[in-house]
């Protein structure tokens, strides 16, 4: 059984992944004109990730309280 908001954060999870490491490639990749874009790209990144963490930790508390009360 899977939990909507639990899939819905670790695709978010896994999209800002992808994001970071796309920018950290530009960034190594290509010339300084657009470092302040991507670093700012990059913090967006790391912000969306640390937000979808918080919806799966919330959502696996809540689970855990609901179970704790059906036991």
């Amino acid at each position: 059984m899977t939990i909507p908001p639990l899939s819905i954060a670790a695709a978010g999870m896994q999209n800002a992944a992808s994001r970071f490491e796309a920018s950290a490639r530009r960034t190594a990749e290509g010339s300084l004109d657009n470092l302040a874009v991507e670093a700012v790209e990059q913090i967006r990144a790391k912000h969306d990730f640390s937000a979808n963490a918080a919806v799966a930790r919330t959502a696996d508390d809540m689970m855990g309280t609901l179970l704790d009360v059906l036991v």
